[in-house]
């Protein structure tokens, strides 16, 4: 069974031209499916649709075998679809990087010692546990971009959603990073306008054109 079907996702920001006119997207498990395009084309705004973060005008989203259709149906999706975003700074918010990553299991009912627990054990597998108890926004670009992946993959997501992940990166932390991402078990949708990262991890590619998706 897929992990998401998207069918004829139609969207456009008010007063703005559509940016989705008919996207379908299908994820199988296991799946590594990269998306490229032009700054603009709707990436960005695919990825927010499939977790819910937006709402297409009109479509079909099915996640996980069901569809989803109210911002109640995408509680569970976001438990299951991790998205990492962009921009780091859209996705830390709390004081420390520990706090940043426990967030997200206390929120859904953890205790303490299980949340930091559980941020002891990500931050070990990543090989980030140096920087446990920093201040969140004294990071530097490619350590925010690590610890934003280590704050979704602290959820155990079936799937991962990466909206531009090797942005700002140096050379360093980006082959860090593709490693990091060539073990993970996990289906993932990758956005990227890296043709070579794209290669490297991706095992289809789609190009988002004219608000369409199709071949590359």
């Amino acid at each position: 069974m897929p992990l998401f079907e998207l069918s004829d996702i139609r969207f456009a920001f008010p007063h703005r031209p559509p940016v989705l006119q008919g996207a379908d997207l299908v994820l199988h498990p296991g799946e590594r499916l990269s998306i490229a395009g032009p700054n603009g084309a709707g990436k960005s705004t695919l990825l927010k649709i499939m977790v819910g973060l937006l709402m297409p005008a009109c479509g079909r989203v099915v996640a996980f075998g069901a569809p989803r259709r109210e911002e109640s149906d995408f509680h569970e999706v976001r438990r299951r679809a991790g998205l990492v975003f962009q921009d780091p700074d859209d996705q830390l918010f709390c004081p420390t990087v520990a706090e940043d990553i426990a967030f997200g299991p206390l929120n859904l009912g953890a205790s303490r010692a299980e949340a930091l627990a559980r941020v002891d054990a990500v931050l070990a597998e990543l090989e980030l546990t140096h920087l446990r108890n920093r201040i969140t926004h004294k990071l530097s670009g490619g350590e925010k971009r690590l610890v934003t992946l280590a704050t979704v993959l602290v959820m155990d997501p079936e799937v991962l959603l990466l909206d531009e992940p090797t942005n700002a990166l140096d050379e360093a932390n980006e082959a860090r990073l593709t490693g990091i991402l060539e073990e993970l078990p996990q289906a993932m949708v990758l956005v990227s306008h890296d043709a070579r990262f794209r290669q490297r991890l991706a095992t289809r590619e789609l190009r988002l054109r004219d608000g369409r998706l199709g071949p590359a």
